[in-house]
């Protein structure tokens, strides 16, 4: 029987304790602070924030580059007959296509590249895909199918904390960012067909700003897969992570992965970004059934203020006649 290696980058976002239960092997990507080249899940990402601050430049985040890949690779293929690597959006990176071109040279029948057309977790939920169908033994050709297959289901979004990052990476202008801040706007962006777009904005607290954002996005993309759900955040508050567990609750999540974004995420968004990654075609009954429940909640409400007003009505003209 074949051996099969499942790979990605790290920007898929994974936790280690995800990548030894499903053995994924992943070749990092690269951050330049200043003159220092640091690689993801060799340091913490707090010393991102702690660098912008100090020196108001973003970092420079560093695709995978066709030498690391072909070291990479060849290396895995001392111990595996076939690889399947799950790289990041081609319109975010040019890891993928630097992994093709690799994989080119060392043969396309050993080396299969998947673009994933999305970032963070929404790969990681591909990436565990793969290795749960190797797990049930099925064939290479199998995999890749069924994973390209559903990767436009893989549902990416964020809400971004501060405008900050996003204006010295030139993705907001500067009238935006000062109106942001005064009305302290946190943006969501979604993934869509391997791009980023802006979505809805949120005014206000943090934490209420996450749970109205993941209300909204679980509204938008109702058909959750709960097998795997994900909260991926740069160090958001517990109040945020908490808030964000309650709106996914209230719609029959109750078992969530939480990882934190790595160099690529954090160096684009900035801190406390938080986003839910899900595959979005689950089961949608648990979903209908509360907007049910919502609507004849409110429904119930109305009547009940009716036959209040109906009550303090009859009460005042009661009193009325008893004065007369």
């Amino acid at each position: 029987m074949k051996k099969v290696a499942i790979t990605t980058e790290s920007t898929a976002d994974l936790s280690p304790e995800l990548i030894k239960q499903y053995n994924i092997h992943v070749v990092p990507f690269g951050v330049l602070l200043g003159e220092e080249m640091l690689y993801d899940g060799n340091f913490s990402t707090t010393e991102i924030f702690d660098f912008v601050d100090k020196t108001k430049i973003l970092p420079k985040t560093c695709a995978v580059n066709e030498f690391q890949f072909e070291e990479f690779f060849k290396n895995l293929l001392k111990e595996y007959d076939e690889i399947i690597h799950i790289s990041m959006s081609l319109r975010f990176s040019s890891a993928v296509k630097n992994a093709r071109n690799v994989a080119e040279r060392l043969g396309k029948e050993k080396i299969h590249v998947i673009d994933s057309k999305s970032l963070s977790t929404g790969v990681g939920l591909q990436v565990i895909y793969a290795a749960e169908l190797l797990a049930e033994g099925k064939e290479v050709d199998e995999i890749v199918r069924l994973v390209e297959s559903r990767k436009m289901k893989a549902q990416a979004s964020f809400v971004v904390n501060t405008l900050d990052y996003l204006y010295m990476g030139g993705r907001c202008s500067g009238l935006s960012r000062t109106l942001g801040t005064i009305l302290r706007l946190k943006p969501q962006i979604l993934v869509q067909d391997g791009s980023m777009s802006p979505g809805k904005k949120y005014i206000g607290k943090q934490s209420a700003c996450v749970y109205n954002y993941c209300v909204d996005i679980i509204k938008q993309f109702p058909n959750i897969c709960k097998k795997h759900v994900f909260i991926t955040h740069s160090h958001a508050t517990v109040e945020m992570i908490e808030e964000a567990k309650r709106a996914l609750r209230e719609y029959g999540v109750t078992e969530v992965h939480e990882t934190i974004a790595g160099a690529t995420i954090t160096s684009h968004c900035g801190p406390k970004c938080l986003g839910i990654l899900y595959y979005n075609d689950g089961d949608i009954d648990v979903v209908e059934n509360k907007v049910v429940q919502k609507k004849a909640d409110k429904q119930a409400k109305k009547i009940e203020k009716k036959k209040q007003r109906k009550e303090n009505k009859n009460l005042r003209a009661e009193k009325k006649k008893s004065k007369k």
